[in-house]
């Protein structure tokens, strides 16, 4: 069935991750779990190549995006590279859904021993799974939720497993058998219970307007914006205030000046395109706070007080600087494009020439990010939050300052700080411009 207008966008669903080692059952335990023929099960290791996206509403659940993923111990020509995509997966993941395959363990012993207890042999079974349990170890030190489910448990022995992995990561295993449909429902309980608390609440405008305030939406439609649409968080931030019941008023920025005559009082909350900051301030009345569409995503998906901080360090950059700007669209630049053409073009003007500039986007993302100065993320409304906040925790580690176009077009004109004065601490909101 195909997306519609309606359908919750993919970077706001519940990303649930499936990850284990060729052959456990991942991809028939999604068949299973999801009721459909969602990726391709074959007793032939290494099916299941690139990850595999399908988006779903799954009661209690609600609306989820299921990856299957390769087995991270694919040792094909292609594994390397297979690897790298599971691991990029990973870090897009809500919950993550380990699968221990039971049929291994009688692969490894003697299970026919009366007591199953005695027969465990502890340091065998931590060597078959280390990577099992290696991925268990990455996505704590992450912060991602697990669930570890031990399949296949019609052909193999569930329960020394389950003994085994309840002792070394403290969590109790579901076993199931996705071939029989067999603890299915006990998977979707128990992830409903894994679910971060208050995911899907963030809100895009925080606590910044609210019911019968009016709101001003300046949106150039130039030749960047899609033909006959809107861009995504022009959309997403609409929606959002007709859900909050405020009063929207939608405008060019040709006819920005000519609506606010209109009005017999000013919005509460203005809220730009980031490319036309500089002329939004500059006839705006004093009463109205201002923000862009950047900013605000930029708390949505991110972290705000981050990128104001690596703005800061755009001022001690130098023509000999090499800058990152990564993007999240993968469409063809455009004429003018803000990523590719406008912030190049505000740095060189201020810092010369010779200052280098390289552009990713998708999910091309350097792992090493040492040879940068400052690294540029756009707003990031195609991707989930857990996403961006791995880059920014990739940017942390490695000590480069980052930022997001919003909060770089607001240094650059000198108008950041009108927009970042106060902080309200409470949870989910973002910097409420002044």
């Amino acid at each position: 069935m195909g997306t519609t207008l309606n359908d919750t966008p993919s970077a706001n669903r519940l990303h649930i991750g499936v990850f284990g080692k060729t052959n456990s059952g991942k991809s028939s335990l999604i068949n299973a779990f999801t009721g459909q023929e969602v990726s391709i099960a074959s007793d032939v290791a290494g099916t299941t190549t690139d990850p595999v996206y399908k988006a779903m509403e799954i009661h209690p659940l609600g609306a989820c995006t299921i990856i299957d993923t390769a087995g991270f111990d694919d040792e094909s020509e292609l594994g390397a590279k297979r690897v790298e995509k599971t691991r990029l997966a990973a870090e897009k993941t809500d919950v993550a859904v380990m699968v221990f395959s039971a049929e291994a363990v009688d692969s490894l012993y003697d299970t026919s021993a009366t007591d199953k207890s005695v027969s465990i042999d502890v340091e065998l079974l931590t060597k078959h799974f280390a990577q099992e349990l290696k991925w268990y170890q990455f996505f704590k030190e992450k912060n991602t939720p697990v669930l570890l489910i031990i399949n296949k448990a019609d052909i193999g022995d569930a329960k020394v497993l389950q003994e085994f992995l309840t002792t070394e990561t403290n969590e109790q295993p579901l076993i199931v058998s996705a071939v029989k449909r067999e603890g299915i429902d006990q998977i979707k309980e128990t992830l409903a219970r894994k679910v971060p608390e208050n995911f899907g609440e963030r809100l895009i405008t925080g606590n910044l307007v609210g019911e019968d305030d009016l709101v001003m939406l300046v949106m150039p439609q130039d030749i960047q914006a899609p033909k006959g649409r809107l861009i995504l968080p022009q959309v997403q931030t609409t929606r959002e205030l007709l859900d909050k019941k405020c009063v929207i008023m939608s405008v060019t920025t040709d006819k920005f000046v000519a609506a606010l005559k209109q009005l017999v009082q000013p919005p509460k909350l203005i809220i730009t395109d980031s490319q036309v900051f500089s002329y939004v301030y500059e006839n705006k009345p004093k009463e109205s706070m201002l923000t862009s569409f950047s900013v605000l995503f930029a708390a949505y998906k991110g972290d705000l007080p981050y990128y104001v901080e690596g703005a800061k360090q755009i001022d001690s950059l130098t023509e000999q600087s090499h800058v990152l700007i990564a993007e999240c669209c993968t469409h063809a630049p455009l004429q003018e494009d803000i990523g590719r053409v406008k912030i190049p073009r505000m740095l060189k003007k201020r810092f010369g020439e010779g200052i280098t500039v390289d552009h990713v986007s998708g999910t091309d993302f350097p792992q090493d990010l040492s040879g940068y100065d400052l690294i540029i993320q756009c707003g990031a409304c195609m991707f989930n939050r857990k996403y961006v906040l791995s880059r920014i925790d990739r940017a942390k580690e490695q000590r480069i300052p980052m930022t997001n176009y919003g909060v770089t077009i607001a240094h650059l004109t000198g108008i950041l700080p009108h927009f970042v004065r106060r902080v309200k601490k409470k949870k989910g909101s973002p910097y409420p411009p002044a």
